[in-house]
């Protein structure tokens, strides 16, 4: 039965957000995860672009398209906020995150962060990176069953430990730090949010100790040696006015920069894997094309200023990008009344832009469900419809600020893959996308590999 979130103050012109809530607290919460998609577009076509219901316990009102995604990311009257939207998912884990902080404080580590990403920060990391990218993924083993997302999981999670850390650390070590985070992240959407031991929420409290525990061991070393990798740089970013971070400061962050880092980098190489296997015709264009570049360039690594250069590959990132965001959704709290294309939205509630389901809207897309790298292509540049259309990185004042390097991180992963390895698909495999937490194929995307 169609209910409204909250009556408009009287006078003011605006509309009550309409909505079918569900079960209290419940609500449309597993239809939501098991189908996202679906579920928006049937929600659009009763509601239109604001409507609300229940969700993993909170009175939620979701916003669909570019012009509500704006309204909400630009966020001009600062009505709402990441903090206490994102806290309720993974607070306790990522605790003071640069995602979870907001306004003034917000841009203040904002600026001191920048630091860390700055062009020749970016150089340093890329340099650093390239021996773990070519030793992780020479170590592959072509064959049949080989599961893409399991193995580009464990090369991120090494370099983010190498590249981000510049520590050293065993097997054993490096696959207890990469645990914690793979609990602390799964946490985040546990359905159970209490301390029960076991459970995902119980397992993400206990990493997040561990993970606190190994950065304040080494932070000491890091203050005084310095270095080329990302938890120096935020030991030494320091403002034009003197402004630097703390121990807790650093520790936060790394954290959480970890996390974003390795896992949304996955998502991405994961979900153009997927589809080069089942484009194969795109798999032999890109091929050809790095190819040709380390011809061109003499040497089979890239730098930094050869990027630019990857048309072809920057194009299939970009619709892997929009086909599957790697965060799928973005929360913000309401934290005074206000509106949003017309409608009332009163303070406390959560407000959901749906990342995943914007980018599939034929009111914007040609096409949405069909994989077209050319979308992104000069001559077309269908993201350019609308500035939000198009916008898995966010936007406004919390836009990603490690973009750059992810972008950059997947280029150069993947140039050195296609000049290694060809890989496939059957011809009716379909992979089972799991969307109840950060996006993954419940299988791992098994592939046939096969070195050249």
């Amino acid at each position: 039965m169609t209910s409204v979130l909250a009556p408009p103050p009287e006078g003011s012109g605006l509309k009550a957000v309409p909505g079918v809530p569900g079960i209290p607290y419940v609500g449309n919460t597993l239809s939501v995860m098991r189908d996202p998609i679906g579920m928006a577009r049937r929600r659009y076509e009763e509601y239109g672009p604001i409507a609300w219901g229940w969700l993993l316990g909170m009175r939620t009102c979701t916003v669909q398209g570019p012009e509500a995604a704006e309204a909400v990311l630009v966020n001009r009257d600062k009505a709402f906020a990441n903090g206490p939207a994102w806290s309720y998912f993974i607070g306790p884990f990522f605790h003071r995150g640069i995602m979870l902080l907001d306004f003034e404080e917000h841009l203040h580590h904002r600026r001191i962060m920048q630091q860390a990403f700055t062009r020749p920060r970016l150089q340093a990391y890329m340099e650093a990176m390239a021996p773990g990218i070519v030793r992780g993924v020479e170590a592959w083993d072509a064959r049949s069953g080989f599961k893409v997302y399991d193995h580009v999981k464990q090369l991120t999670l090494d370099l983010a430990t190498d590249v981000f850390m510049g520590v050293e650390l065993d097997r054993a070590e490096a696959d207890r730090v990469n645990g914690a985070f793979i609990d602390a992240v799964r946490a985040g959407t546990a359905y159970v949010r209490f301390n029960v031991r076991g459970l995902r929420w119980n397992k993400g409290l206990r990493a997040r100790r561990e993970l606190e525990a190994f950065f304040y061991q080494h932070l000491p070393a890091k203050r005084r040696d310095g270095g080329d990798d990302l938890f120096a740089a935020l030991c030494e970013a320091e403002t034009d006015d003197g402004q630097r971070f703390t121990d807790e400061d650093v520790v936060n962050h790394m954290i959480f920069a970890l996390m974003a880092a390795h896992d949304t980098t996955t998502i991405t190489l994961t979900t153009m894997a997927y589809y080069l296997a089942k484009y194969p015709e795109w798999q032999e264009r890109l091929r050809d094309e790095t190819f040709a570049l380390a011809e061109r360039l003499g040497r089979p690594s890239l730098e930094y200023a050869d990027l630019d250069a990857l048309t072809g590959i920057d194009m299939v990132m970009k619709e892997s990008l929009r086909m599957v965001p790697p965060v799928p959704a973005l929360p913000r709290r309401v934290v005074k009344d206000t509106s949003i294309l017309g409608y009332h939205i009163p303070a406390g509630t959560t407000v959901v832009v749906p990342m995943l389901s914007n980018h599939h809207m034929s009111q914007w897309w040609k096409d949405p469900d069909t994989f077209d790298p050319e979308r992104f292509s000069p001559d077309r540049r269908e993201d350019k419809v609308h500035k939000y259309a198009w916008s898995p990185f966010g936007g406004g004042a919390h836009k990603c600020i490690g973009m750059y390097f992810a972008g950059m991180q997947v280029k150069t992963i993947l140039h050195q893959v296609l000049q290694r390895y060809r890989w496939g698909v059957p011809a009716r495999y379909e992979w089972p996308l799991d969307t109840t937490s950060l996006p993954s194929p419940k299988d791992g995307l098994p592939v046939r590999l096969d070195r050249l």
